[in-house]
Parts: structure tokens; C-alpha cells; sequence
């Protein structure tokens, strides 16, 4: 059975003080909960503070909202793979929606990341999703096909088990719309026959894929016990550590 996976995606929020009474209360509500892999993914300026708390945690891992695919050179204002581990980062982000349409990322480039993380031992998230109105035009497959085959080129079964997939519609991201479970389940479904068509049935059964579209305490639980459905990638909703450790236990009820 895959293991949930559920991680907070802070994005331009939070300072020091914030973060810190943010993971105390958070680290308390968990406990020492490891039945859900749980994710924090900060700012870059939170990541050695947020590494620090969490510590040997057994409940909470550290990932970075994204990176530069180059170890080193004169990429001003980027952070390199390397940067991250030396952080204690576990997890990074790639493909989201908001850097694909504000900073122009294409597939290419996201699956340059996607290696990237592969060969600094970092597991990417990596992230697809339709715009409205490519759901109204019925071609919501046809994209989640074209970001997948750019995201994944040039990696392996090995990697691409190690590698999570979120799919996060990109209408319902932020505007408090989320995908019906069904929806949801539907896309989830198509990403994993996708996974097994470019490489194997045994890879895509293991590869765990999030749901991530104003994903809240009140509808996660619905969306979770989906079967292919392994977990959620949470943005507003994790801003409050009660919300997202709600979301987290929502989460492992959907396992039981």
C-alpha cells in the first residue's frame, strides 16, 4: 500500500517568529505521527530555521518550493540542488502552476529540475494541471500528457518511484473550487496509466500521486479516500498548523 503524503506549500508567507510558533504548534499536534509522510516546503529564507525545529522529527520533512536545475554558476537569485541538501531538504517542488505561468517555465526546463533532483538524492514534486478553460475544451488529458512526458524525460523506474506527482487543476488553486473527488480521481487515475505507459505497470502502481487545489480540513478526507489519490499538496489551508494537521490526520483515517 502506497504511504499518504501531505505537504504545506507556504509559498510567499511567513517570517522567522511566524515559522517558528507555526512548526511549535505544529510538531504538537502531529506528535509522533509516521503512518503520512509530512512535508513543509517554506520559503527559501525559512529552510534552515524550519530544518533546524524539525530536526530528527519523525513526523516532518523539509522541502523547497523550487530550485535551479545548474549545481553552481552565474544564475543570480536562483538556489542550486546542492544549496538545498546542504539544508537538510528532502523534498522539492517543480512545475507549479504559478512558475510555469508567472516566470514562464516550460516542460522542458521542469524536467531538467526534475534530473536535477534525481542526482542531488532530492525527491521532486513534481506538479500538472489543466486551466479552465483547457478543462471546458475536453483536453485536460491531452495537457496532464504533455507536462508528464516533459517532466519525466530522461529518468528511470528507480527514479521515477522516488519521484511524487501532483496534480493540481489550475483553476481551483487558490480560489477556494476544488476538483469533485471524482474529478480528481478520474485525472489521478489517467496520470498513473500514463506513469505505467512509459514505463512499467510495477513503477506506476508505487508512484504516489497528491491532489492539490484548495484542498481544506472540510473536503480532505472525501478527496483522500480516493484509490489513486495517495495525498495532498496544500496551499492556503496549511497556512494555520491546526488547519493542516487536520489535513494531515484526514489523511491517515483515508488509510485505515
Amino acid at each position: 500500500m502506497r504511504k499518504k503524503i501531505v505537504a504545506a506549500n507556504w509559498k510567499m508567507h511567513k517570517i522567522v517568529a511566524e515559522a517558528r510558533s507555526y512548526i511549535q504548534s505544529l510538531l504538537v499536534e502531529l506528535g509522533d505521527e509516521t503512518d503520512v509522510d509530512v512535508v513543509l516546503v517554506p520559503p527559501f529564507t525559512l529552510l534552515q530555521l524550519c530544518s533546524e525545529m524539525v530536526g530528527e522529527s519523525p513526523a516532518v520533512k523539509i522541502g523547497a518550493q523550487n530550485m535551479h536545475p545548474a549545481m553552481s554558476g552565474a544564475f543570480t537569485g536562483e538556489i542550486s540542488p546542492q544549496m538545498l541538501r546542504d539544508l537538510f531538504v528532502r523534498y522539492v517542488v517543480v512545475g507549479h502552476s504559478e512558475r510555469r505561468a508567472l516566470f514562464g517555465e516550460s516542460d522542458h526546463f521542469v524536467g531538467e529540475k526534475v534530473r536535477a533532483a534525481h542526482e542531488a538524492s532530492l525527491r521532486p514534486i513534481l506538479c500538472v494541471g489543466e486551466k479552465l478553460e483547457e478543462r471546458a475544451a475536453d483536453r485536460v488529458h491531452e495537457v496532464i500528457d504533455r507536462q508528464l512526458a516533459g517532466g519525466l524525460e530522461g529518468i528511470g523506474p528507480k527514479e521515477m518511484q522516488e519521484t511524487i506527482i501532483a496534480y493540481e487543476p489550475v483553476w481551483a488553486i487558490g480560489t477556494g473550487h476544488n476538483a469533485t473527488p471524482s474529478q480528481a480521481q478520474d485525472v489521478h487515475s489517467h496520470i498513473r496509466a500514463v506513469i505505467a505507459r512509459l514505463f512499467d505497470q510495477a513503477t506506476a502502481d508505487r508512484v504516489r500521486i497528491q491532489y492539490g487545489g484548495s484542498v481544506k480540513p472540510d473536503n480532505a478526507a472525501e478527496l483522500l479516500r480516493q484509490p489513486d489519490i495517495d495525498g495532498a499538496l496544500v496551499g492556503g489551508a496549511s497556512l494555520d498548523p491546526r488547519s493542516f494537521a487536520a489535513i494531515v490526520k484526514a489523511a491517515r483515517d483515508a488509510k485505515a
